[in-house]
């Protein structure tokens, strides 16, 4: 039984699982989003956020930390100068999980994995170029002037164009 075993072992052992997820991490570093199965996704997060942490501290120790964690220079460079500087002033929360559906050979639940201040699509970057933020109930007009200004027909009118039609369908069923 695994009572309060909270890791998920991913069906592999200790060591393969840290290069897994160390190999995980460091293509997550390099292309800012990844697809992989959804229980890869929610094992990385918990091992990807706190290198993000760490690396928001640029000192030689948290350098060398990260790397013992990541085991790649390249990755470790990229992490402490371009993911660094972007999330600088998020207090946390560096990753979304996004669920994609099935994967045709083995119905495995796919997910992409990706840096939030990376996503050019939607996010805090594309809200502030495209239009401003939509207002709330609170301030809109009155109903009663939205109505009269979007449809000048009431239904009064509505009626009286259906009802000569009814006549018509009336005297030719007699």
């Amino acid at each position: 039984m695994r009572h309060g075993d909270k890791i998920n072992n991913l069906s592999r052992t200790a060591a393969h699982r840290k290069a897994l997820l160390s190999n995980l991490a460091i293509e997550l570093i390099r292309h800012k989003r990844i697809v992989t199965t959804l229980a890869k996704a929610k094992a990385l997060r918990p091992y990807v956020e706190p290198l993000i942490t760490k690396a928001k501290d640029n000192t030689t120790h948290q350098r060398r930390v990260v790397f013992s964690y990541l085991q790649n220079k390249e990755a470790v460079n990229e992490l402490f100068s371009v993911v660094a500087e972007k999330v600088g002033g998020r207090p946390g929360g560096y990753t979304r999980i996004i669920k994609l559906g099935k994967r045709v050979g083995d119905n495995a639940e796919t997910a992409m994995i990706e840096l939030v201040d990376f996503n050019e699509v939607y996010g805090k970057a594309s809200a502030t170029q495209k239009e401003p933020a939509k207002r709330t109930r609170r301030g809109r007009a009155k109903k009663s002037e939205t109505v009269a200004e979007k449809a000048p027909e009431t239904t009064e009118n509505v009626e009286t164009e259906v009802a000569p039609e009814e006549k018509k369908d009336d005297k030719a069923a007699e």
